[in-house]
Formats: structure tokens, sequence, C-alpha cells
């Protein structure tokens, strides 16, 4: 059993940075035959772009504009030059943004993560991502099948038919968010029933405290997180060496100063924006909205890439609640249904070990009928349950921030 997925991930760092830069020309001529990189890049000229330097110097695309752009030229805001048919699936997120899956093998590029993850070939993994419209249980399907793994598409919820699942197929490993992995093992405790054939997860989609990691690793289940996007896939995942995160090949991550462009002094937190050089969807500049801070020296695990140090807050109010991203546009679409409410703001916090939101709600008069109403409406815009709390018209703070994130 080797180490390392392959040799790319203990190349010296200054070939690595080479062979990026050299193929990135070629990406930008790709992306620039869709009309709206051919509006965004105007002027540019894609052999003169081989450096970070020059890179700094393109416009970043803002992740959180894409729902606007999507639907003023659906389905790809006319960032993608081939046609829907000519990919393998079509995915929507959130927001709503729409994505395509390539039809190349690994097109998430999910299979480093798991491998660095202690999953090898011929493991039974168990994928609680939903595979229902949104990419994710694709996302960690695909790349698992790519290592070599045989995937359970078992989705999440419905943990008595997960449990006859694991017991009939003894799964070795497990994707999915860890709050689910911790209802998993939660809920086989209390009905005596036999998981503890799942020995290593790669969790992912919901924050990852130390403390449940200890829980994790006290049961039996050595876990590891990833970062990724419905946009790009895996951009970057933990290592034996837990020395934060180490970002993914034919990725160029840069961290720039949250609102702009520019790249941040070496160590400071700043917004990761992300060029990928996918030849069927490059992504130039994408700017995700979540902040990190590069990393210092080598890992001990011998890879040679980037290292962050994993998700450290958004940069702007979209935030990522149970693996869905909820966002200020959401919130305000509940105001509209509900002309009665003033000031809203979605607070989202953890309890026990589960992400949990509150929406806080300001109104004249308070009514459980209203109240009720209020949250069956968040649960349709969001796809997701939280509680409600009617206030008095003046209590929240004129701030401007409609999402607080308190974990």
């Amino acid at each position: 059993m080797t180490d390392h997925y392959d040799a790319l991930e203990t190349r010296d760092p200054a070939q690595r940075e080479a062979a990026l830069f050299g193929r990135l020309p070629e990406m930008l001529r790709k992306a620039m035959a869709a009309p709206a990189y051919a509006n965004l890049l105007r002027g540019t000229d894609p052999a003169s772009i081989t450096s970070r330097e020059a890179l700094a110097g393109l416009p970043v695309l803002r992740k959180s504009e894409l729902p606007a752009l999507h639907k003023a030229a659906p389905p790809f805001g006319g960032f993608v030059a081939d046609r829907p048919g000519s990919f393998a699936r079509l995915f929507t997120s959130p927001g709503p943004i729409f994505e395509p899956e390539g039809r190349q093998a690994d097109p998430w590029r999910g299979a480093r993560a798991l491998f660095a993850a202690g999953f090898r070939e011929g493991d039974v993994v168990l994928n609680t991502f939903s595979y229902h419209l949104t990419p994710g249980g694709f996302i960690f399907d695909a790349s698992a099948r790519a290592l070599g793994c045989a995937v359970i598409p078992a989705g999440p919820g419905n943990t008595e038919q997960q449990f006859e699942l694991i017991e009939a197929y003894r799964p070795v490993g497990y994707s999915g968010t860890p709050d689910f992995l911790k209802i998993l093992l939660d809920a086989a405790a209390t009905a005596g029933r036999d998981v503890s054939s799942i020995k290593r997860a790669l969790v992912s989609g919901a924050a990852f405290p130390k403390s449940l990691q200890e829980e994790m690793k006290s049961r039996g289940v050595e876990a590891y997180q990833a970062f990724g996007t419905a946009d790009l896939g895996l951009i970057a995942f933990e290592t034996a060496a837990r020395e934060g995160m180490t970002v993914n090949e034919d990725l160029i991550l840069e961290i720039v100063k949250p609102g702009t462009g520019d790249p941040v002094a070496p160590g400071d937190v700043g917004e990761i924006v992300v060029t990928s050089l996918d030849p069927l969807h490059p992504w130039i500049r994408l700017a995700l909205g979540d902040l990190t801070a590069a990393l210092p020296g080598a890992s001990r695990c011998g890879r040679t890439n980037m290292r962050i140090k994993g998700w450290m807050g958004r940069a702007d109010q979209t935030t990522k609640v149970k693996g869905m991203f909820v966002r200020p546009e959401q919130i305000a679409e509940i105001g509209r249904r509900h002309p009665e409410l003033g000031r809203l703001r979605l607070v989202v916090t953890r309890a026990g070990e589960a992400d949990a939101m509150t929406l806080r709600a300001e109104c004249a008069s308070a009514a459980d009928a209203l109240q009720s109403e209020v949250a069956a409406t968040l649960r349709a815009v969001t796809k997701l349950g939280g509680t409600v709390e009617l206030v008095g018209t003046g209590s929240l703070p004129n701030d401007g921030k409609v999402i607080v994130d308190e974990r």
C-alpha cells in the first residue's frame, strides 16, 4: 500500500506551478469560447497569463452572482461553450445554480481525497450524500468508483434501511455529512444494530469540530474532512498529517482580500478563489465566498501542494447548513411571501453536534398561526427545517445582516 495516490502529489512545488501555468493559457482559450467568459475576459491575451501575478490581474467571478447570471442566460449563464447534452449529468443547487457533470473518469476530482482518508480499491463505501437533483451524492459516488470502490448509493435519512444495507454489505467506508454519521452511530447503538464494519469516513458539507472528530475516533471511525463545492468538486482535503487541508491537484487556489481580487499577504485570512483546469468546464477565478488562510511549510504526509487551514467562515452572508447553501436571496423571498413581517435574520448555530438554524422575524403582532406559516415557508424555500422566533418591530439591528453564522 502506497502513501500517496500518485507521483503528482509529491512533485517539487516549482514543478507543479510550472505545469499548472503551462496549461492555463489553453484553459483560458477554451473558457473564452463561451460568451460570458468572452465578455468577462475581453481584451485578455491567454498566452500572457502564465503566472500568479498575471492571473491576479484578471477579474473574479463571484459565486454569489451565479444565480442571477444563470437565470438571465439559462442554464449556465453563458459560461459553458458546449451544449447541455454533451455532459453526463445535469444538476441544480440552491440559488438556483445549474451544474453539469463531465463524462470523464472522476469528474469531480475526489479520488485523491478518499485515498488520503484511507479508502482503497475493493472497499465498500456507504455514500449518504443526496442523489436527488444536487450533485453531492454523485461527486462522492464517482470519486469512490474511480478509486475502485463499490458504492452503496444510500442517500441521507431512513436509518432503519441504512442498517439493513450496512449489515448486509459490511461497508468499511462512509461518505456523507458528519452530522448524519453521528445520527447513524447513535441510532445503531440505541437499536442494537451492528455498524462496526465502518472504520473510516470522509465527511463534508457541515462543521466538523475537533470534539466530534475525537468522538468518532472513540467509536472506531477514523474520519477526515474535505472541502468542496457543487461547481468544482473536491478542492482540498485532510491527510494523515492532520495539518490543515491539502489543495487538490489540477486546481489553482488563490486567497484574496474579501471583495477584491487582490492576493493577501502570506498567512493572512482571505477569500478562496479557484481556477480549474477542466477543459470541459473551466472556471476562471471563481470567488467562493469562503474564508481561509494558507499554512507555511510542507506537510508531514509528504504531499507538497499548498495547504490551507480549512473553512474559516464566509466572506459574504451565504452560509452552508447541513450541507446546503442558504443565501440572502432566500431570506428575502420569505419576506416577500410574508409582507406582514419586518426585518428578518437567520441565525445558524450548533445544537449538540448538528447544525441548527433559527429565523428571527419582526412583526407587529405575534401569532402561533403566523409562526407555523413562516416555518413552513422557511423549509419550502431553503429545503431545510428550522425554528422561527417572532420578535417585536424594531428589535433586530439595522445593520444589513440577514444571515449570521454563530458556529
